[in-house]
């Protein structure tokens, strides 16, 4: 029964692999590879290692995708252009890689001898937090203190100010707007287009002193 849930779920692993290099689109390839991670978490499950699946689903299909999604989502980036290919010797050299990743897998499958393993308690969430926080606790003090310094220059980098000096001006492209919203004089209703490139151009262009306007 584990053998057949194992190709059933390495099955799945390998085309959602395939659906996240093979999509155009990046938030489709994003959504396989959440699915290349739930079916991992399933392969930890069929191999007794619980707390493994679960940090598998919780920190990567959960809060790691929700940040590429986000990302991808706020640079809105649109489906890829099939362009010409340049690299055309990439395709061939990927097919031999492929094929020596298979020959490999399936000499370790059928060639060597596997003998039943005895009861172990690894990958249970007691051995993971007692050789979490006893061999293995310098490295974890020494990730914590680096993820704090990341957090720390991203509040510093975004907190940052005066990138532009007291006497530099800011002047908007060339825009479309409507006489109503730059004459205070017209209108609701008066839809006319004045194209400018600032408001003391607009009103220039229909003469009138945006200071008095400012007063008023």
């Amino acid at each position: 029964m584990l053998a057949l849930l194992f190709i059933l779920f390495a099955g799945m692993a390998i085309g959602c692999a395939l659906a996240v290099v093979a999509q155009r689109n990046p938030l489709y390839s994003a959504i396989s590879l959440v699915g290349v991670f739930i079916s991992l978490a399933c392969l930890y499950v069929t191999l007794a290692a619980p707390f493994i699946a679960a940090v598998q689903v919780i920190v990567y299909a959960g809060a790691i995708m929700v940040l590429v999604v986000f990302v991808i989502m706020l640079l809105n980036v649109e489906q890829e252009e099939r362009g010409r290919n340049r690299l055309k010797f990439l395709v061939p050299t990927a097919i031999v890689l492929a094929g020596v990743l298979i020959a490999e897998v399936a000499f370790m499958l059928f060639s060597v001898n596997n003998p039943t393993p005895a009861v172990s308690n690894i990958g249970l969430t007691s051995s993971i937090g007692t050789q979490l926080f006893t061999r293995y606790l310098l490295p974890f003090e020494i990730t914590s203190i680096l993820l704090l310094m990341a957090i720390v220059g991203a509040m510093t980098l975004a907190r940052r100010g005066g990138l532009l000096s007291a006497d530099a001006r800011v002047i908007p492209g060339a825009q479309q707007l409507p006489r109503s919203l730059v004459d205070p004089r017209a209108t609701p209703d008066d839809l006319r287009l004045v194209e400018t490139d600032s408001t003391v151009e607009a009103g220039r262009l229909l003469g009138i002193d945006q200071r008095n306007t400012q007063k008023d």
